[in-house]
């Protein structure tokens, strides 16, 4: 007898390997599985502006970096002596201005490059649900805890989002006729809003990337995290303590499920290699002042060198230096 209910994944026309260029935006699920992606050696810029909860924000930032323009002091705001972006996340916050626009322009160049290049795009979803600035009509990405006062909230609706995306896609396949895009729905629930509202706001998602991959079937791939979540992964051992989040486990669920979708076996080959590696990597010993250490050290350097023979499109290099300074720091 089978005691769950398994969500049937087709195998996508989409392949993804280390060959691939591919960014990541939206919620959590995109950091996720962007973070598990990079563990795993693929070439992928995730989040530039952070994390980035609804349809708007994730547009409107996709198409700053198709615009190649840069942040100014304009584009920052101030409160409790912190300078923050209403576009990007809190991560890119901070004291001094000068530092806060660094920042927010180091990532932000390095992003535009790479999304004219980039064979796959991977959008999450998040919530329906958006604030909009009283002063200019202007949607934010994040709130930065200003005064509630300063923002109307309300729910888009299906159509709104679609033509908003219908656009960008537009622009996106003028920049580069040959990506694709995969979307899925953050199987994350937003409770704030309520049990209902946010099963409300994430049918609206769900429509509207339905929407969507009608109008560009060629071009769309849809990835059921949510669905994943919600019925192969119901029970609670498979959140985190606030109940809402995946767990680790269920996060590595859902990565398998994603490689078994997007990945052939040669490119879970080389992740299992490389997950060997990166244990010894990751290794933290207790002295680092004997001979055993080095030897440790050389064994791991000759790993990597051989892997990288072996995949020279996958670069090893940042790991090869940090060990080999090991080596030259601890003169053993």
């Amino acid at each position: 007898m089978d005691f769950r209910t398994r969500v049937l994944i087709d195998e996508s026309d989409i392949r993804i390997s280390h060959k691939t260029k591919m960014m990541l935006f939206g919620s959590c699920f995109s950091e996720n599985i962007g973070t598990k992606l990079k563990y795993n050696k693929f070439d992928v810029d995730v989040n530039p502006f952070g994390i980035l909860y609804n349809p708007m924000s994730i547009s409107k930032c996709i198409r700053r970096l198709i615009d190649k323009r840069e942040f100014t002091e304009a584009d920052l705001v101030q409160e409790n002596e912190i300078y923050h972006s209403f576009m990007h996340h809190g991560i890119f916050s901070y004291p001094d201005k000068e530092k806060c626009l660094d920042n927010i322009n180091f990532r932000f160049n390095k992003a535009k490059h790479f999304i004219d290049k980039s064979d796959v795009i991977l959008i999450t979803f998040g919530t329906a649900y958006v604030f909009c600035l009283h002063s200019n009509n202007e949607i934010v990405s994040n709130c930065h805890k200003f005064p509630a006062s300063k923002f109307n909230r309300y729910r888009l609706t299906i159509d709104e989002i679609v033509e908003e995306w219908y656009n960008l896609i537009d622009l996106l396949r003028d920049l580069n006729p040959k990506v694709r895009i995969v979307f899925t729905v953050s199987p994350i629930r937003h409770f704030k809003d309520g049990a209902h509202d946010n099963q409300i706001s994430k049918s609206i998602l769900h429509l509207a990337v339905e929407s969507l991959q009608q109008k560009f079937k060629d071009l769309i791939d849809y990835f059921p995290a949510y669905e994943i979540m919600m019925d192969e992964l119901r029970d609670y051992r498979f959140y985190n303590e606030d109940m809402t989040h995946p767990s680790p486990m269920a996060q590595e669920y859902i990565w398998q499920r994603f490689a078994d979708r997007y990945f052939t076996d040669s490119v879970k080959n080389i992740n299992k290699e490389w997950s060997q590696i990166s244990k010894s990597i990751n290794h933290r010993p207790l002295r680092t002042d004997t001979q055993s250490y080095y030897k440790f050290i050389s064994k791991t350097i000759e790993s990597l060198q051989l892997f990288s023979k072996k995949y020279p499109h996958i670069s090893c290099e940042e790991e090869i230096n940090h060990f080999s300074k090991l080596v030259n720091a601890n003169n053993i």
